[in-house]
């Protein structure tokens, strides 16, 4: 089922490209099993800059599959399971796994990015959308929490009162509002060429400082400020050990 994922590295740019057009990029299991193989790919290639995650056809995600999913209750199960609770499970993976690369990963959205689709690209470090792009935590309107791992990235984008209105309701926000609200970085009409463009503005920079850049933040933004003062110190001097 591979197909489901198409990958492709170019000039040190992994294109990871969501590839079920004729459902609108649903996730079904065998999606989810990709993902997860995908990033531990990507994890593996050396002088790899950056990571551009998109949906082919019309829509960027829709969401869990969920006729699929229903008629698959032993798939469920191995969705949802995992040997410690605090380790992400296989649908976790899908939106967090992005988080633990040491690139930074960027989601371009067009078309309806809808539950388990926005949970993957909150995972991202950086998310380009069209303005007329359709975002919601769609879970709620299936009698469901969100469990891709997305809160990780809300607690930090949102309030709390913002995030937990958006999750309760399942109200679709346009690209437009979603920058307003924080849930984006930008809008572009070509959301996919934004973001090359800007992986290719990254390839600029200092592997290293952009890589430690984003250990440094992820690790930082919440927490004691005596430990991101400690973490600057040490990876500034990994990176001056270097040269």
């Amino acid at each position: 089922m591979a197909d489901r994922i198409a990958l492709a590295v170019e000039n040190e740019v992994a294109r990871v490209q969501l590839n079920r057009p004729e459902k609108h990029n649903a996730l079904d299991l065998p999606m989810f099993e990709t993902l997860s193989a995908v990033q531990r790919q990507l994890a593996g290639i050396r002088g790899l800059r950056a990571v551009v995650l998109s949906g082919t056809g019309v829509d960027f995600c829709t969401g869990l599959d969920v006729k699929a999913a229903m008629h698959d209750r032993r798939g469920m199960l191995r969705l949802l399971w995992k040997w410690l609770p605090w380790r992400a499970n296989l649908a976790q993976r899908a939106g967090v796994g992005w988080r633990r690369l040491p690139v930074p990963v960027i989601a371009a959205i067009h078309g309806r990015c809808w539950g388990g689709g926005l949970q993957i690209a909150l995972g991202a470090d950086f998310r380009f959308a069209a303005p007329d792009a359709s975002l919601s935590v769609m879970e709620s309107k299936w009698g469901l929490i969100p469990d891709m791992g997305g809160t990780l990235a809300l607690r930090e984008l949102l309030g709390r009162d913002q995030a937990m209105r958006l999750a309760m309701t399942a109200e679709e926000v346009s690209g437009e509002r979603a920058l307003q609200l924080g849930l984006v970085t930008a809008l572009d009409s070509d959301p996919l060429a934004a973001a090359l463009r800007f992986a290719g503005q990254l390839g600029e920079r200092s592997a290293p400082a952009v890589n430690g850049v984003k250990r440094l933040y992820r690790k930082s933004w919440s927490g004691s400020s005596g430990a991101a003062l400690a973490r600057e110190t040490i990876y500034q001097a990994r990176i001056l050990a270097r040269r």
